[in-house]
């Protein structure tokens, strides 16, 4: 029974996981983001950035389970920043940060990049490790000078990439994206279905391995609607 293993704390990618029917088992790297991108240099690509960023939080997590999972499981790392204005944004460390972020990407669109680290462990050995990146555009709105005030209170935008979320209060002032909305989120789905298959791991045995504990899936209705 294939595991699969979340390398981040992020609430949003463990909700896109749980409602695509997969309840994974959460791990946190810890791993110093700050000291990956220095070792990359100034100029590395987005994507590699993203990729190298995931691929360490996957590294770290599959070297650090018990052996009863790292037995049969697949280690997932992400990792999201945006790309605006020739240069990379992650969390904001500031609300005065997050509001120049928003300043700078009202009425505007960003790149979002979402770098996908995949390793497959059998009988406690890696089978299998890959890494991809996602980019998705994303259209801001301009928020009121008293909504923007009021979403920067809140606190979101200081946890999440970008200083903004779609599936949360941030939404309200996404106008729209090109490409693939989970990723936005901060893992795609689709993405994720592709390293899958690659690392010999079908969907169908993630669902079967990890399903929701809270409910079982729910039955098609009939044609009489009920």
């Amino acid at each position: 029974m294939t595991r699969l293993v979340l390398g981040s704390a992020s609430a949003g990618r463990l909700k896109v996981l749980r409602q695509a029917g997969v309840d994974p088992l959460v791990r946190v790297s810890g791993i110093d983001e700050d000291a990956v991108i220095a070792g990359l240099g100034a100029d590395a690509p987005p994507g590699d950035v993203v990729c190298a960023l995931a691929r360490a939080k996957a590294e770290r997590v599959a070297g650090e389970l018990e052996p009863a999972v790292a037995a049969d499981c697949v280690v997932i790392g992400c990792d999201s920043m945006l790309h605006l204005d020739g240069r990379l944004c992650g969390k904001p460390g500031s609300t005065s940060a997050a509001r120049d972020l928003w300043q700078a990407m009202a009425g505007r669109a960003g790149q979002l990049h979402t770098g996908h680290a995949l390793i497959r462990l059998l009988d406690n050995e890696i089978t299998y490790t890959t890494a991809e990146n996602a980019v998705t555009t994303v259209h801001f709105g301009t928020p009121s000078p008293e909504d923007l005030d009021a979403y920067l209170s809140s606190g979101e935008s200081l946890r999440v990439a970008g200083g903004f979320t779609l599936d949360g209060l941030g939404g309200w002032f996404i106008d729209g994206v090109d490409g693939d909305p989970s990723a936005v989120v901060g893992i795609g789905l689709p993405l994720t279905r592709s390293l899958l298959v690659r690392a010999g791991v079908s969907v169908a045995a993630v669902w079967a391995a990890n399903p929701p504990a809270s409910s079982a899936r729910p039955r098609p209705r009939n044609a009489a609607g009920g």
